[in-house]
Protein backbone atom coordinates (compact mmCIF):
# COMPACT_ATOMS: atom_id res chain seq x y z
CA UNK A 1 0.00 0.00 0.00
CA UNK A 2 1.81 3.28 -1.49
CA UNK A 3 2.36 5.85 2.03
CA UNK A 4 -0.52 8.59 1.96
CA UNK A 5 1.16 11.89 1.27
CA UNK A 6 1.62 15.03 3.98
CA UNK A 7 -1.35 17.38 4.02
CA UNK A 8 -0.98 20.86 4.85
CA UNK A 9 -3.28 22.61 7.25
CA UNK A 10 -3.00 26.37 8.59
CA UNK A 11 -3.80 26.53 12.31
CA UNK A 12 -2.87 30.40 12.47
CA UNK A 13 -0.91 33.12 10.90
CA UNK A 14 2.38 31.77 12.24
CA UNK A 15 1.48 28.02 12.48
CA UNK A 16 1.08 24.83 10.28
CA UNK A 17 -0.35 21.33 10.68
CA UNK A 18 1.39 18.37 8.85
CA UNK A 19 -0.89 15.66 9.01
CA UNK A 20 0.34 12.17 7.85
CA UNK A 21 -2.58 10.15 8.75
CA UNK A 22 -5.72 9.63 11.18
CA UNK A 23 -5.32 6.95 13.72
CA UNK A 24 -2.43 5.86 16.53
CA UNK A 25 0.03 3.69 14.84
CA UNK A 26 3.60 3.30 15.84
CA UNK A 27 4.62 3.23 11.74
CA UNK A 28 2.62 6.58 10.89
CA UNK A 29 4.31 7.89 14.31
CA UNK A 30 7.70 7.06 12.80
CA UNK A 31 7.02 8.86 9.70
CA UNK A 32 5.94 12.24 12.62
CA UNK A 33 9.43 11.86 14.01
CA UNK A 34 11.32 11.23 11.00
CA UNK A 35 9.96 14.45 9.62
CA UNK A 36 10.50 16.39 12.54
CA UNK A 37 14.60 15.25 12.94
CA UNK A 38 14.92 16.32 8.68
CA UNK A 39 12.63 19.58 9.55
CA UNK A 40 14.81 20.64 13.01
CA UNK A 41 18.00 19.72 11.00
CA UNK A 42 17.13 21.49 7.70
CA UNK A 43 14.78 24.78 9.16
CA UNK A 44 15.91 25.06 12.85
CA UNK A 45 14.30 28.62 12.74
CA UNK A 46 11.15 26.52 12.99
CA UNK A 47 9.31 25.52 16.33
CA UNK A 48 8.56 21.34 15.88
CA UNK A 49 6.01 19.56 18.02
CA UNK A 50 5.29 16.10 17.36
CA UNK A 51 1.70 13.82 18.27
CA UNK A 52 0.92 10.72 17.08
CA UNK A 53 0.17 11.50 13.75
CA UNK A 54 0.68 15.04 12.88
CA UNK A 55 3.37 17.99 13.61
CA UNK A 56 2.62 21.06 14.44
CA UNK A 57 5.14 23.81 12.90
CA UNK A 58 5.47 27.35 14.36
CA UNK A 59 7.27 30.07 12.55
CA UNK A 60 7.73 33.89 12.55
CA UNK A 61 6.11 34.90 9.73
CA UNK A 62 8.46 37.86 9.34
CA UNK A 63 11.21 35.65 8.40
CA UNK A 64 9.08 33.86 5.93
CA UNK A 65 7.72 36.84 3.93
CA UNK A 66 8.99 40.38 2.76
CA UNK A 67 6.33 42.64 3.21
CA UNK A 68 2.96 42.52 0.43
CA UNK A 69 5.83 40.98 -2.14
CA UNK A 70 6.05 37.45 -0.23
CA UNK A 71 2.78 35.00 1.25
CA UNK A 72 5.01 33.41 4.46
CA UNK A 73 2.32 30.56 4.59
CA UNK A 74 3.41 29.70 1.07
CA UNK A 75 6.89 29.86 1.64
CA UNK A 76 6.98 28.34 4.14
CA UNK A 77 4.70 25.45 2.52
CA UNK A 78 6.94 25.14 -0.21
CA UNK A 79 10.11 24.87 1.80
CA UNK A 80 9.10 22.49 4.33
CA UNK A 81 8.26 20.26 1.07
CA UNK A 82 11.33 20.31 -0.36
CA UNK A 83 13.12 19.56 2.68
CA UNK A 84 10.97 16.58 3.34
CA UNK A 85 11.32 15.19 -0.29
CA UNK A 86 14.48 14.85 0.54
CA UNK A 87 17.14 12.22 1.89
CA UNK A 88 14.98 9.73 4.33
CA UNK A 89 18.54 9.01 5.63
CA UNK A 90 18.08 9.21 9.76
CA UNK A 91 19.94 12.09 10.92
CA UNK A 92 20.83 10.75 14.53
CA UNK A 93 21.10 7.95 16.28
CA UNK A 94 17.69 7.39 17.97
CA UNK A 95 18.27 7.22 21.84
CA UNK A 96 17.39 4.07 23.87
CA UNK A 97 16.34 4.38 27.81
CA UNK A 98 16.36 1.65 30.06
CA UNK A 99 13.84 2.60 32.78
CA UNK A 100 13.73 0.66 36.10
CA UNK A 101 10.99 -0.41 37.79
CA UNK A 102 9.59 -1.98 40.74
CA UNK A 103 6.57 -3.72 39.52
CA UNK A 104 3.19 -4.78 41.59
CA UNK A 105 2.60 -3.87 45.37
CA UNK A 106 2.08 -0.62 46.26
CA UNK A 107 3.96 0.74 43.54
CA UNK A 108 1.83 -0.74 41.11
CA UNK A 109 -1.86 -0.94 42.70
CA UNK A 110 -3.77 -2.34 39.61
CA UNK A 111 -1.42 -5.03 38.52
CA UNK A 112 -2.99 -8.34 39.63
CA UNK A 113 -6.76 -6.59 37.69
CA UNK A 114 -4.90 -6.50 34.94
CA UNK A 115 -3.40 -9.39 34.80
CA UNK A 116 -7.26 -10.86 35.76
CA UNK A 117 -8.59 -8.92 33.16
CA UNK A 118 -6.16 -10.31 30.34
CA UNK A 119 -6.02 -13.59 31.28
CA UNK A 120 -2.11 -14.09 32.47
CA UNK A 121 -0.67 -14.34 35.61
CA UNK A 122 1.10 -11.57 37.38
CA UNK A 123 4.66 -12.69 36.41
CA UNK A 124 3.55 -12.92 32.97
CA UNK A 125 1.82 -9.90 32.30
CA UNK A 126 5.61 -8.46 34.18
CA UNK A 127 6.99 -10.48 31.45
CA UNK A 128 4.97 -9.34 28.40
CA UNK A 129 5.26 -5.05 29.72
CA UNK A 130 9.68 -5.77 30.17
CA UNK A 131 10.03 -7.49 26.73
CA UNK A 132 8.14 -5.15 24.02
CA UNK A 133 9.88 -2.43 22.86
CA UNK A 134 8.30 0.97 23.14
CA UNK A 135 8.85 4.08 20.96
CA UNK A 136 7.70 7.82 22.82
CA UNK A 137 5.05 8.91 20.31
CA UNK A 138 4.85 12.36 22.37
CA UNK A 139 5.04 14.39 24.92
CA UNK A 140 2.00 15.43 26.31
CA UNK A 141 -0.85 15.86 29.04
CA UNK A 142 1.92 17.01 31.67
CA UNK A 143 5.48 18.35 30.85
CA UNK A 144 6.78 15.18 30.78
CA UNK A 145 4.52 12.67 30.51
CA UNK A 146 5.61 9.94 27.87
CA UNK A 147 2.81 8.62 25.43
CA UNK A 148 4.70 4.82 24.80
CA UNK A 149 3.54 2.88 21.62
CA UNK A 150 4.62 -1.04 21.15
CA UNK A 151 2.95 -1.99 24.26
CA UNK A 152 1.77 -6.14 23.59
CA UNK A 153 -1.41 -6.20 22.56
CA UNK A 154 -2.22 -8.72 25.03
CA UNK A 155 -1.77 -6.32 27.80
CA UNK A 156 -3.90 -3.65 26.91
CA UNK A 157 -7.10 -2.89 29.84
CA UNK A 158 -9.46 0.06 29.75
CA UNK A 159 -8.44 3.21 31.99
CA UNK A 160 -9.73 3.03 35.16
CA UNK A 161 -13.73 3.96 35.68
CA UNK A 162 -12.78 6.20 39.10
CA UNK A 163 -9.64 8.08 38.23
CA UNK A 164 -7.35 8.51 40.98
CA UNK A 165 -7.28 12.12 42.41
CA UNK A 166 -3.08 11.64 43.09
CA UNK A 167 -1.11 9.55 41.52
CA UNK A 168 2.66 8.88 42.36
CA UNK A 169 5.15 10.66 40.58
CA UNK A 170 7.11 7.84 38.59
CA UNK A 171 3.81 5.64 38.42
CA UNK A 172 3.91 2.79 35.32
CA UNK A 173 0.49 2.59 33.64
CA UNK A 174 -1.68 0.98 30.84
CA UNK A 175 -4.13 3.47 29.52
CA UNK A 176 -5.96 1.39 25.93
CA UNK A 177 -2.82 -0.11 24.04
CA UNK A 178 -0.42 2.38 25.64
CA UNK A 179 2.32 2.32 28.42
CA UNK A 180 2.87 5.69 30.15
CA UNK A 181 4.54 7.38 32.74
CA UNK A 182 3.61 10.02 35.54
CA UNK A 183 6.33 12.47 35.70
CA UNK A 184 5.13 14.16 38.76
CA UNK A 185 1.96 13.34 40.85
CA UNK A 186 -0.92 13.91 39.17
CA UNK A 187 -4.43 12.76 38.55
CA UNK A 188 -5.03 10.12 36.31
CA UNK A 189 -7.14 7.38 35.19
CA UNK A 190 -4.74 4.88 34.12
CA UNK A 191 -3.93 1.27 35.37
CA UNK A 192 -0.84 1.65 37.25
CA UNK A 193 1.28 -1.64 37.56
CA UNK A 194 4.49 -0.17 38.58
CA UNK A 195 6.91 2.71 39.48
CA UNK A 196 10.27 4.06 38.70
CA UNK A 197 12.61 6.02 40.77
CA UNK A 198 14.20 8.06 38.06
CA UNK A 199 12.93 11.44 37.52
CA UNK A 200 11.27 12.38 33.96
CA UNK A 201 11.12 15.96 34.40
CA UNK A 202 13.40 18.62 36.09
CA UNK A 203 12.54 22.26 35.62
CA UNK A 204 15.77 22.68 36.51
CA UNK A 205 17.54 20.66 33.77
CA UNK A 206 18.64 22.32 30.75
CA UNK A 207 16.92 19.51 28.95
CA UNK A 208 13.90 18.68 31.53
CA UNK A 209 12.38 16.22 30.10
CA UNK A 210 14.45 13.05 30.20
CA UNK A 211 12.28 11.65 27.54
CA UNK A 212 11.61 13.03 24.07
CA UNK A 213 9.58 12.21 20.89
CA UNK A 214 10.95 9.46 18.82
CA UNK A 215 13.13 8.19 21.86
CA UNK A 216 13.09 4.03 22.10
CA UNK A 217 12.40 2.65 25.95
CA UNK A 218 12.68 -0.65 27.45
CA UNK A 219 11.21 -1.47 31.15
CA UNK A 220 13.50 -3.18 33.61
CA UNK A 221 12.86 -5.01 36.63
CA UNK A 222 13.84 -4.20 40.31
CA UNK A 223 13.08 -4.92 43.80
CA UNK A 224 12.09 -2.98 46.55
CA UNK A 225 15.89 -2.58 47.52
CA UNK A 226 16.97 -1.37 44.40
CA UNK A 227 14.44 1.30 44.27
CA UNK A 228 14.88 2.56 47.33
CA UNK A 229 18.69 2.43 46.62
CA UNK A 230 18.35 4.26 43.11
CA UNK A 231 14.86 6.99 44.86
CA UNK A 232 17.86 7.83 47.45
CA UNK A 233 20.50 8.77 45.40
CA UNK A 234 17.86 10.45 43.16
CA UNK A 235 16.57 13.46 46.15
CA UNK A 236 20.58 13.98 47.21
Amino acid sequence: MPTPPVQLETIAEDALLLRFGEHIDIAVNARVQAACARLQHELPQLECVPAYASLLLRFDPLAWGDGLATDPQKSLRETVLAALAGSAEALAPTREHVIPVCYGGAHGPDLSEVASHCGLSVDETIARHVRAGYQVAMIGFAPGFPYLLGLDPTLAMPRRRDPRQRVPAGSVAIGGNQTGIYPEQLPGGWQLIGRTPLCLFDVTAISPSLLVAGDRVRFRVIGEDEFARLDADRVQ
